[in-house]
């Protein structure tokens, strides 16, 4: 048993420093690039709000879930746990929407014609990806606030007996109806956006297809037997999207 507790709690803090290192390298590399450029391009942009808001999640949620594990338990109150749950649902709520919102862009980037962006500048796109962004942290700011703020404005909070422990805190005068709203709330937009990065991911297949396709005869008349790049890029996106897939699926699954 002394050596499951010890391994579980190296995998916890391993995880933990990996996703603390990783985020801070890659924002780190950034801050970097744009004083060296004094601008960034907008993948660039879209890029450092994904690592802010994995950066929440990680500080708030593997951070506890970590000193949970060294039974650092219960040291959060009610309002502080509420804290900390608002803070990890809108970081996962606004890394799955930056990470459409990435996945799209890239697509019309691919084909700008299909996409009606042939003729709008950088400057013009910058704007369209930062109203985006501002609009996804504004909508999942304000929906969870309501819904961190409902059980302390809700007249009979007292008369309130759920419990819900996460093992690190817990919170008190849970609502099943409440609840059931705010995971729907929750969960629609998500499975929205994870439709939507599938069928950019497609479209974007679909693009490099057709184009092998129009320059198939070019690579067999100058003898080119290795793999395309449209058949590498293929590949590179297929297991980019079964990837995320999978692992928001356990993510989702173990959230819930």
């Amino acid at each position: 048993m002394d050596f499951w507790i010890i391994a579980i709690r190296l995998i916890f803090l391993s995880q933990t420093i990996i996703g603390i290192l990783g985020n801070v390298s890659l924002m780190f590399y950034y801050l970097v690039l744009y004083y060296r450029e004094c601008t960034l391009k907008p993948s660039d942009l879209i890029l450092m709000h994904l690592m802010t808001a994995n950066a929440m999640i990680i500080l708030s949620l593997r951070v506890p879930h970590t000193m949970a594990v060294f039974e650092l338990m219960h040291f959060l109150n009610n309002f502080g746990c509420r804290i900390l749950i608002y803070i990890q649902t809108v970081g996962r709520s606004v890394s799955i929407g930056t990470t459409c919102l990435l996945s799209v862009f890239q697509a019309m980037t691919i084909r700008p014609r299909e996409f009606c962006w042939k003729d709008h500048h950088t400057v013009n796109t910058e704007n369209y990806i930062c109203c985006s962004i501002f609009l996804l942290w504004g909508f999942y700011m304000l929906i969870h606030f309501i819904f961190f703020m409902y059980p302390f404005i809700k007249v009979n909070i007292k008369n309130m007996t759920g419990k819900r422990d996460f093992g690190y805190c817990h919170i008190v005068g849970s609502d099943e109806i409440s609840d059931s709203l705010y995971a729907a709330l929750l969960v629609c937009p998500e499975v929205f956006f994870s439709v939507c990065i599938a069928l950019s991911s497609g479209s974007m297949i679909a693009i490099l297809y057709r184009h092998k396709k129009r320059v198939q005869h070019i690579h067999s008349s100058h003898g080119y037997n290795r793999t395309s790049p449209e058949s590498r890029a293929t590949q590179n996106i297929l297991i980019l999207l079964s990837t995320f897939l999978m692992f928001y699926s356990l993510s989702s699954i173990f959230q819930s």
